[in-house]
């Protein structure tokens, strides 16, 4: 019997005795988080899918599992034989969870889940839609406590302090900023991401990822932080007595939230519903930290570039090493990961990788993202394209970049594939646009040229980076994506520029830098040009230009892109420039920091074409 069958056996046989006649489960933890702990990977143990998104539903005869495009692919492969359907998110056709529910379920019947890995927002949702149908929701029930008998534990990695001189603001500061936001109220904060920025703290809870798990409640006159005692260290306890924040045992949580007696602002989609059902006097509101941090300060910017910069030398190791010894034989996908990671950590401040790299030679490229794995990995051959998205981890920032390398003979079609995308990188990431402008507003800048040959992808364009915090932040406020996103992009703000085009069976190609939102260089009334600084600039808008101020982006990623697939009569005349510029930039900053033999290399691939 598949493993995965017996454990829905099992499943099943829980859900009969409970009276529960389908089982939900989502890919998140307590905190909402995208990145989550062993422990709650719930979803992952059940269904036998490995990929970072995605909802299993159970019923007593039927199993289903949504995931989005990113995943179609490999959620097909993982699927076979298990006994799960594959439901495609945002095709047409594909029913929602609980549109799919009330056509196999009777009228009556109850679905069951976990209002500990749920937000509010989900279960308020799934409550009404499923009263459309007849159906009941029930959010006490966690079966894998049981089923699951060697469950990972809640990790238990060790506190340590982000010093002042990565973070650029101190605990005091932030929390007084909080403060001014909340008023007389209390804050609930769930999510890791937001309690890592507030209190200057990293772990290693989550693979790649610096966060710990724990809950922060900040009152106006208190701060307390929910985090289990093993994972405090004396200095990291003196430190958090000094910023005025209180320490409670992680399990206390939903005791002493229903202990209180002010009004507990809760942010719907970002809170766990077992968390909410606690506090007595609640208000859904949105968190003020999110748009606290997606601003980042100047000691903040100058991290991000000098952990870009390093990461940039550390590729361009990389692809130099991979490019002369791919002919050699010998290599694989995972051998080439694992040579990255060890380039990126021979450089200063670099604490590891900030996701499983995704590796993708030839076929595999078209696996948005793939994650090579020993039974995946491949022979890596001088021929083809292999496609490489990436990043590390420094003290001082976090990285996030794709290149694509061509390994030897392409097809015209992946030369073409190579240039479209190019020029959807290119002309992103060189936009100029007025205040007030969204990232959906832009994205189709990434796309139009592909379009023009009917291609299109389903995934997002550009999403937030942290400063040593997740390769993904504040994934549902600014981002380059089709779907409406309101959140203005202005100066401070870090987003990323990621086209693709995937061919299935065939290869993949997709090009990413990180990049900075910054102040437009348009000459000003007074004749000076108004500097492009992360700053927001209020003065005048400059002579001849109206409704300003303006804005455009500083690419933080340096490092070269590879130009021999490079169509060139593809390109405008306004493309190849900028493009030319970019790689010059690329050369300037990276050639003083190599030897001469990567220095020739790199002033050889920067070479204006």
């Amino acid at each position: 019997m598949n493993i995965v069958t017996d454990r829905l056996k099992r499943l099943r046989a829980f859900m009969q005795r409970e009276g529960i006649d389908a089982f939900i489960t989502p890919s998140t933890d307590p905190h909402c988080g995208e990145y989550i702990p062993e422990r709650w990977k719930s979803r992952r143990w059940i269904s036998g899918f490995t990929g970072s998104a995605g909802t299993s539903v159970v019923t007593h005869t039927q199993a289903a599992l949504w995931t989005d495009s990113r995943y179609f692919i490999q959620a097909t492969e993982q699927l076979e034989g298990s006994g799960y359907c594959l439901m495609k998110e945002k095709m047409e056709g594909t029913p929602s969870v609980c549109q799919w529910l009330g056509s196999v379920l009777a009228k009556g019947s109850v679905v069951g889940i976990d209002g500990w890995v749920n937000t509010v927002e989900e279960v308020n949702a799934m409550e009404r839609e499923l009263a459309e149908y007849g159906l009941t929701l029930r959010a006490d029930t966690d079966p894998y406590s049981e089923l699951w008998t060697d469950r990972p534990a809640v990790p238990d990695s060790k506190l340590f302090i982000q010093r002042l001189e990565f973070a650029g603001e101190s605990t005091q500061s932030k929390l007084a900023r909080i403060r001014r936001q909340i008023g007389s109220h209390a804050l609930l904060t769930t999510f890791l991401e937001d309690i890592a920025w507030t209190l200057n703290l990293r772990a290693d809870d989550i693979l790649y990822t610096p966060f710990f798990v724990s809950y922060l409640i900040i009152t106006p006159d208190t701060a307390t932080l929910y985090v289990n005692k093993e994972k405090l260290t004396a200095e990291v306890e003196s430190y958090l007595r000094d910023e005025g924040v209180g320490i409670r045992p992680y399990e206390c949580i939903a005791d002493d939230l229903a202990a209180l007696t002010l009004t507990v602002e809760i942010q719907p989609n970002k809170t766990n519903y077992a968390t909410y059902q606690s506090i007595p006097q609640v208000i859904e509101k949105d968190s003020p930290i999110p748009h606290m941090l997606m601003f980042k300060n100047p000691t903040e910017i100058a991290g991000y570039r000098r952990a870009m910069e390093k990461d940039g030398i550390a590729m361009v190791k990389w692809m130099k090493w991979t490019l002369e010894n791919v002919p050699k034989g010998g290599q694989t996908e995972l051998s080439l990961a694992a040579k990255l990671e060890g380039f990126r950590r021979e450089q200063p401040l670099c604490m590891g990788i900030s996701f499983e790299s995704i590796m993708g030679y030839a076929h595999h490229g078209a696996i948005v993202h793939y994650d090579p794995t020993p039974e995946t990995d491949i022979p890596v051959k001088p021929e083809g394209l292999l496609l490489i998205d990436s990043g590390g981890q420094y003290l001082d920032g976090t990285t996030d970049i794709t290149r694509t390398l061509p390994l030897g003979p392409l097809t015209h079609q992946m030369r073409r594939d190579y240039t479209l995308v190019l020029k959807g990188w290119i002309n992103l990431g060189r936009a100029v646009f007025p205040r007030g402008t969204n990232g959906t507003q832009l994205d189709t800048l990434a796309r139009m040229d592909m379009w023009r040959y009917g291609i299109n992808y389903l995934h997002g364009t550009g999403h937030g980076v942290g400063q040593f915090m997740s390769v993904h932040e504040n994934i549902d406020l600014h981002q380059f994506r089709m779907q409406w996103r309101p959140t203005p992009l202005l100066p401070g703000m870090i987003i990323t520029v990621e086209p693709g085009i995937y061919i299935e069976g065939s290869h993949g190609v997709r090009h990413e830098d990180t990049m900075l939102v910054v102040n437009a260089n348009f000459a000003g009334p007074d004749g000076k040009a108004v500097e492009p600084t992360a700053q927001p600039y209020d003065g005048p808008v400059a002579e001849g230009t109206t409704f300003g101020p303006y804005y455009t982006f500083e690419h933080l990623t340096v490092c070269p892109v590879i130009t021999s697939p490079i169509i060139a009569d593809m390109l405008t005349d306004e493309e190849r420039n900028w493009f030319n510029r970019y790689q010059h930039t690329v050369y300037e900053r990276l050639a003083p920091h190599l030897d001469d033999e990567h220095r020739a290399w790199l002033h050889d691939v920067t070479r204006a074409i």
